[in-house]
């Protein structure tokens, strides 16, 4: 079914923008993704948080409906990588809402409440699903304040706008440790079964944090999927992220293609994984392909020394414009080879780092024309024109036949005609995906998959007790070409409502509960014969062993 309509709405409303400040330094990143190959085996991960790992109840409530303790302690992440958790997400904050009676004491569940996109505090959560839980089915709850939210939101950060790529990577682990500390503290207070939970963003992080539970765990993730890359590469989120940035830091550092792209890997076959993708051009691979042939065809006629690069403003046409020449002078600073083969009147063939450094002076001179000219504007042309007379129509030479290729521009149909009109063929629509473009996009999409798509983490102890909640119109959360969780995780329930990500969230909250509250009933059959038989190992058998309960 098509995206829903309401989601792209509501996301273009949010004028936010996230990873503002780029990808997040190398080092960083680099100690990030060694780390997620501890993180992701349930056997070494589980070893990272002792049970008797220090918290700290900070305040105690009781109200009419229930008991409130709030607490908190250092976020275990800052142990194992410090320096890159920053100082107000060190200590992860939480609130505890237990009933004021368990109604059973051999069933005291417990679930893990992990925030969506956008959540900060409590109040929201505990008002919409916690204290619901607790009334219908006498559902205990911790929520965690994420890491960068609420409390432990830097000064500097607006909103829930991450200001890198690497600090959604420091939320994770952060959340995955420090969830495993909380399921420790309810064990050694007696509490259980146990579950975690989330929407969204939320689900997804509670999916990650219940892979290395070495125990059964229940596992209700609302409105997430196997990754986290379709929702920053082809869902409605990826328009709200600064690509510009992105893209600048990618190709102006070398440790981000050199080095990190190499530590990566897209995860789901590069078919599947493109196909959306390739949906964008106005040709399919084949043709793409004969165009890239094409290209080294060529053929240069009559020696032209000059090619003008024209950047108008498209809103403005009346502005002046600014002229880049591609001459001897060589104002775009090109090595010197690449000016002499563009220059050249002998047919040749541009090479795969010749078109980077191309795209790369290109790119600075349209930069450098924005700065100049104190404008943020994206509504680029970039015009390609020949020196000569018009009357003598002179043959292209191979520079100005190759940068018919490259355009910027805001509308798809103003595309360079590059053949004659008897050719069928027609040009490729680059105005959206340049190949800078898709080289950064490929390394956002590697980078998610390495760091949370399930596959690259442990299959829960026990999957019996996983329902999924997921839309099946969802715009934020794109399911095609990714790999389903019922791929993932043999055993587990994947159910699909008929809306999309914003309408599911507000208009099925009570379905939320409702298969939160099943999953716990599934693991009560499990947990309360476990509880009656370690009972009479404590208390001796009913035919009258006095051993007294520990």
């Amino acid at each position: 079914m098509p995206p829903s309509r309401l989601d792209g709405l509501y996301r273009s409303l949010l004028l936010t923008k996230f990873f503002t400040k780029g990808w997040g330094k190398p080092e960083n990143l680099e100690r990030l993704f060694n780390f997620r190959k501890i993180i992701s085996n349930r056997a070494a991960c589980s070893k990272l948080v002792p049970p008797d790992y220090p918290i700290e109840i900070t305040k105690e409530e009781v109200t009419s409906d229930c008991k409130l303790l709030t607490g908190k302690f250092k976020t275990p992440l800052e142990i194992y990588l410090p320096g890159l958790v920053p100082d107000v997400v060190q200590d992860a904050h939480f609130q505890i809402v237990l009933p004021l009676k368990w109604r059973d004491e051999r069933f005291k569940p417990m679930c893990i409440h992990l925030a969506g996109t956008g959540d900060h505090y409590f109040w929201k959560r505990r008002n919409l699903i916690v204290k619901p839980l607790l009334k219908e089915a006498n559902i205990g709850a911790i929520i965690l304040e994420n890491p960068f939210y609420g409390a432990r939101k830097p000064k500097d950060q607006r909103a829930s706008s991450l200001h890198n790529v690497s600090d959604i990577f420091v939320m994770g682990g952060c959340l995955v440790l420090e969830s495993l500390v909380l399921l420790n503290w309810c064990e050694r207070n007696g509490l259980g079964p146990l579950g975690i939970t989330g929407l969204s963003m939320g689900g997804h992080m509670a999916s990650l944090a219940a892979t290395n539970w070495p125990k059964p765990l229940v596992l209700v993730p609302c409105l997430s999927w196997s990754t986290a890359s379709s929702v920053f590469t082809e869902g409605v989120m990826s328009h709200s992220i600064n690509w510009d940035v992105l893209e600048t830091q990618y190709f102006s550092d070398g440790n981000y293609k050199e080095r990190l792209s190499k530590m990566v890997t897209v995860v789901d076959d590069a078919f599947k994984a493109g196909r959306n993708f390739m949906q964008n051009f106005n040709q399919s691979v084949e043709e793409l392909k004969q165009d890239i042939s094409d290209t080294n065809d060529l053929v240069c006629g009559v020696p032209q020394n000059d090619v003008n690069l024209t950047i108008i403003r498209e809103t403005t046409p009346e502005c002046e414009q600014k002229r880049i020449q591609i001459n001897q002078t060589n104002v775009l600073n090109l090595s010197e080879p690449l000016l002499n083969k563009l220059l050249s009147d002998v047919k040749s063939e541009l090479d795969q780092a010749e078109i980077d450094e191309l795209n790369a002076k290109i790119q600075l001179a349209l930069k450098n024309y924005k700065e100049e000219n104190k404008t943020e504007s994206n509504n680029l042309i970039l015009e390609v024109k020949t020196e000569g007379s018009p009357e003598t129509a002179p043959s292209k030479s191979l520079g100005s036949k190759i940068l018919e290729f490259v355009t910027w521009s805001s509308n798809s149909s103003n595309t360079i005609e590059t053949s004659p009109p008897t050719e069928k063929r027609t040009p490729i629509n680059i105005s959206k995906t340049r190949w800078w473009e898709r080289e950064a996009l490929q390394f956002m999409r590697g980078m998610m998959d390495e760091c949370t798509h399930l596959k690259n983490f442990s299959v829960p102890y026990d999957t019996s007790l996983i329902i999924a909640v997921c839309a099946k119109d969802d715009a934020y959360i794109p399911r095609d070409g990714c790999s389903s969780l019922e791929e993932i995780w043999p055993g587990a329930e994947i159910r699909y409502l008929d809306a999309g990500h914003v309408s599911a969230y507000v208009l099925h909250q009570k379905l939320f509960r409702s298969c939160i509250i099943e999953a716990f009933e599934r693991a009560r059959q499990k947990w309360i014969p476990q509880q009656e038989q370690r009972f009479e190992e404590i208390t001796g058998d009913e035919n009258g062993g006095d051993s007294t309960r520990k």
